[in-house]
């Protein structure tokens, strides 16, 4: 082929069909195109007129014997068939170079990889693993490298071919797309626009402008008409004179657009064949628009983009430490808080959040976008941060557990569904005591104002003298008003549906409300764990705590009260919530009294005052009653003023002594009140009458103290059960044993009898034998199933039928002092009661007459004379019980072995701070939702569980 001479097989043929592909056709096809071409255009030096008065000399070159069909088809001659198949080897040697040259290049940049120090990279090809992880530590969430490019580079890589695009991107692009963080490149990379190989293909014939060649030498470009040789120089100006045929078909096929073309082609002195000269244009004209919106793009950026003036390359944001990037970001962020200030009241975290979401939305980023909108709101792929918390506490984790499990779920599922430990923190702040502002008017006497107090020492209150020594003990406590405050407002939502429920105006119920608090205090025994350091101190605790029972409000017009809250289970642990934990012995009066004497001082101090508080959204007035009904016989003695429970005196709730109690078991009445305790102590400290100490004893019928706490003369239904259980077990020995024909059996009988009990209770019943009475052994003891077992070891059948009425009359009983309201649960048994404790009287005093021969123990005592009148007084004497105190006790133990810092300095605060989160409202809601997190969390960590008689919490169902 000449040089400057066009033919068809420099033309492309990616769109060509197969037939029309064959060298033949393609040679028929331009040839016949250039005659007509020839035919219709004039020569240099001929004017349209000389052609109009020549026709016949042009149908004279065309009829000639080197006519039209001769130069289109030629001869079927050897010379043709070889040069079409050099046309064809030539083609694919071309495309062959071309796909070479794509190899040694960059898909993005266009640049040689040589150049590009380091490994080069598969444009198609998946995330390598250093990457991949190098990404997701800037949030990245890609796996394969198209979705990087598309996302950094703006390139959609998915729909390239192998001849015309590079397969491989370079280590300067790997590096571009690292430090944008798989979301955004600060470079200025510009795509190279890649097409398919053509005979004025850039980059197998370079110009100045065009990609540089590496490794092969270059291709000689077209030269201009000067450099041609004289007839290349004759054929190129026959072409010129045809270029305003060009001009006509660029105006007709572009219309107003051609004159354009036309302008942008003037200025170009590249050789165009008439088939590409269209594209060509286009090419000419796209370049100017991308010229201009570079320009315009690059003022744009170098407004914002600060000027490196050398040194090290500038680094991508996420990639900096959190100082570079305060630093980086102060002016933007200083911006960002005045408009927060100005028009969001100073929310900067929402502001920035919602430009994050913008801004993703944007980038058409819809999936990260609503998981970061449902972040905002609450509902997102990671819990609540009340919800962990709730969550570790009711798992007993401890912080460094708790950071373990979120560190390896956060690993392994490349989510924070977890939060961190700071998140938690905060929200504990607002659910402990000391974070609501409230107001008592008038204020409390001889109480701090301040609102925002926390855990306090128990000992802040202890008045010291010169000759006192320093208390051997620890002790830490919330101050008792602040207590309160958050325990209501804990209650918020429900007094708010309360309200509601009873069809109340919300906003017009701001005072008249009444809360009623039981309280409860409870020694532990021995706790020593033989760990911790600090101050040699007893290793018994005592723990005081309280539960919000009911809260109404009176409203004008009503002579009773309307409940709008009534707590449903008052003797779970969940509602009892601590006050204070000391490290002391409940029969260490002195101690004792010393650091309840505050809380006993505030309490006062409240009865005698209101309690402003916001409660949805509103100034709400609180009055409180307290009633402390959650002792046991122990603490109510120590706390009143008696003698120990081994007295004369046998009740603290009448006069009545042991022996008249076993004479008459039912007809008595309450007598005792604190008021009366006091006068009986002062009676006692100064003996007014001078009387012998016997005689002064009988006159202040067993008061040896100065009362110091008010109790509600009641009866605790857990202990009552305990007790009761306890002279039943003993009775069931001596019916083993037929102590009633015997007298003073001997020590190994009654050892005998107690095995022989054990051995049966623990074949049929599968009870193990305790050292101590508890709660659950005393259940399963109590029952008609068990007497029956007992009786199997009785020879005489009179005495079994006494055993079993005995105990058929005690289970009618019970239900009138356990349930929470027996005039609803049990009505019938509450009608029958009296009835039936006089039969159980007269059975005791009968068949069991020699073991209550003058004797009868305490609690049933307070069973069979005093239960109808305390709940016809109260309504109920189940729902005032300590059962909640004593499960919290378990709560203590458990806490301070998997939650305390092991220092008893420290350990009473984390306990009592964990302790009262466990009984947070709000925390059990979040947990009733998200039981299965719960679940799930405890069977990975799995931490040691405690034997079921230890940890196993006194629950007892209403009867």
């Amino acid at each position: 082929m000449e040089k400057g001479r066009w033919s068809s097989e420099d033309a492309p043929r990616a769109s060509m069909p197969d037939e029309l592909s064959h060298p033949k056709f393609s040679e028929w096809k331009f040839k016949l195109f250039r005659v007509r071409s020839m035919e219709k255009a004039p020569l240099p030096n001929e004017t349209p007129v000389e052609k109009e008065n020549q026709p016949e000399v042009a149908m004279e070159v065309a009829g000639s014997p080197g006519s039209v069909m001769k130069l289109c088809f030629g001869g079927k001659s050897k010379e043709n068939m070889e040069s079409a198949r050099g046309r064809v080897d030539l083609k694919l040697q071309e495309i062959d170079t071309h796909m070479n040259l794509l190899k040694c290049l960059c898909r993005l940049c266009g640049l040689s990889i040589r150049k590009a120090k380091g490994p080069s990279h598969e444009v198609q090809g998946d995330l390598e693993e250093s990457s991949q992880c190098a990404l997701r530590r800037m949030g990245c969430k890609f796996l394969t490298w198209p979705e990087v490019i598309l996302k950094v580079f703006k390139v959609d890589v998915t729909t390239d071919m192998e001849t015309v695009h590079p397969s491989l991107f370079c280590r300067r692009c790997w590096t571009a797309a690292m430090r944008g963080g798989g979301f955004c490149s600060f470079t200025r990379t510009q795509i190279p626009d890649w097409k398919p190989h053509t005979s004025n293909c850039d980059l197998c014939f370079p110009k100045k402008s065009s990609f540089q060649r590496i490794g092969r030498k270059r291709a000689k470009p077209l030269k201009s008409a000067h450099s041609l040789p004289k007839r290349i120089k004759r054929d190129s100006s026959e072409f010129s004179g045809a270029n305003r045929v060009w001009r006509k078909t660029i105006e007709n096929t572009a219309g107003s657009g051609g004159k354009e073309w036309l302008k942008l082609n003037e200025a170009c002195n590249d050789w165009v064949r008439m088939d590409s000269f269209r594209e060509h244009c286009l090419n000419h004209y796209h370049e100017k628009e991308s010229q201009e919106e570079q320009t315009s793009s690059e003022q744009n950026i170098d407004g914002y983009l600060p000027v490196n003036k050398g040194g090290r390359p500038r680094q991508h944001l996420l990639s900096l430490t959190r100082r570079a990037q305060k630093h980086r970001l102060r002016d933007l962020k200083n911006q960002v808080k005045v408009f927060a200030e100005k028009e969001e009241g100073g929310d900067v975290k929402s502001v920035c959040l919602t430009l994050f979401l913008l801004a993703l939305r944007a980038e058409n980023e819809h999936k990260q976008a609503d998981e970061l909108e449902a972040m905002m709101q609450g509902r997102g792929f990671g819990l609540h941060p009340a919800v962990c918390l709730a969550i570790r506490v009711n798992t007993f984790l401890s912080c460094s557990q708790y950071h373990k499990m979120y560190r390896t779920v956060k690993a392994t599922s490349g989510r924070q569904i977890f939060q961190p430990l700071h998140t938690l923190r905060n929200a504990e702040k607002e659910l402990l005591p000391g974070f609501h502002q409230f107001e008592w008017q008038p204020a409390l006497k001889n109480v701090s104002s301040s609102w925002d107090v926390g855990i306090i020492d128990g000992l802040s209150g202890w008045t010291t003298s010169v000759d006192d020594v320093p208390a051997d003990t620890i002790s830490r406590r919330f101050r008792y008003d602040v207590a309160l405050v958050s325990a209501l407002k804990d209650l918020e939502e429900d007094i708010i549906e309360g309200l509601r429920e009873r069809e109340l105006d919300d906003s017009i119920c701001t005072s008249g409300f009444t809360v009623v608090v039981k309280e409860s205090c409870d020694g532990m025994g021995d706790v020593n764990e033989k760990h911790g350091s600090g101050p040699a101190v007893p290793e018994k605790v005592v723990r005081f705590s309280f539960t919000i029972m009911s809260i109404s409000i009176r409203v004008e017009g009503e002579d009773d009260g309307i409940t709008i809250f009534q707590e449903q289970k008052p003797n779970s642990e969940l509602s009892c919530r601590p006050l204070c934990l000391m490290f002391v012995d409940e029969s260490d009066h002195e101690t004792l009294t010393a650091i309840l004497g505050p809380v006993v001082a505030e309490r006062k101090a409240m009865t005698e005052s209101r309690l402003i508080l916001s409660v949805g959204g509103l100034l709400r007035s609180f009055r409180f009653f307290f009633r402390g009904t959650g002792y046991d016989e122990k603490m109510v003695r120590e706390m009143e003023g008696l003698e120990a429970s081994g007295s004369t005196y046998i009740c603290t709730l009448c006069d009545s002594t042991r022996a008249e109690a076993s004479q008459n078991m039912v007809l008595h009445s309450i007598t005792r009140n604190h008021d009366e305790n006091l006068e009986r102590y002062e009676i006692w400290r100064t003996n007014p009458f001078s009387e012998s100490a016997d005689e002064l004893r009988d006159r202040v019928k067993g008061v040896s103290a100065k009362p110091f706490m008010e109790t509600q003369p009641t009866l605790d239904a857990l202990h009552c059960d305990i007790g009761n259980a306890t002279e039943f077990y003993k009775i069931f020995q001596d019916e083993i044993g037929e102590v009633y024909q015997k007298s003073n059996p001997s020590r190994e009988e009654r050892r005998r009898w107690r095995s022989t009990l054990d051995k049966q209770l623990r074949k049929k019943l599968k009870l193990k034998p305790v050292m101590r009475m508890n709660g659950n052994y005393a259940r399963r003891q109590m029952t008609r199933e068990a007497v029956e077992v007992v009786c199997e070891l009785v020879p005489s059948e009179e005495r079994r039928e006494a055993l079993r009425k005995l105990m058929d009359l005690y289970v009618q009983m019970k239900p009138v002092w356990r349930s929470t309201c027996p005039s609803r649960d049990c009505p019938d048994q509450l009608c029958q009661y009296s009835y039936n404790s006089q039969q159980f009287a007269d059975l005791l005093s009968t068949t069991f007459k020699y073991r209550y021969d003058g004797k009868i123990t305490n609690y049933l005592h307070k069973t069979l004379a005093h239960v109808p009148e305390i709940v016809e007084r109260d309504g109920s004497i189940g729902a005032w019980a300590s059962e909640g105190n004593e499960s919290g006790n378990k709560l203590f133990r458990r806490f301070r072995k998997m939650n305390a810092r092991q220092s008893k300095m420290f350990e009473l605060e984390d306990i009592l701070k964990h302790h009262w989160l466990y009984t947070s409202k709000y925390l059990q809601k979040f947990m009733e939702a998200h039981k299965n997190s719960a679940k799930a969390m405890q069977a990975t960590f799995n931490p040691e569980e405690i034997p079921d008689e230890v940890d196993m919490p006194l629950e007892v169902p209403d009867f």
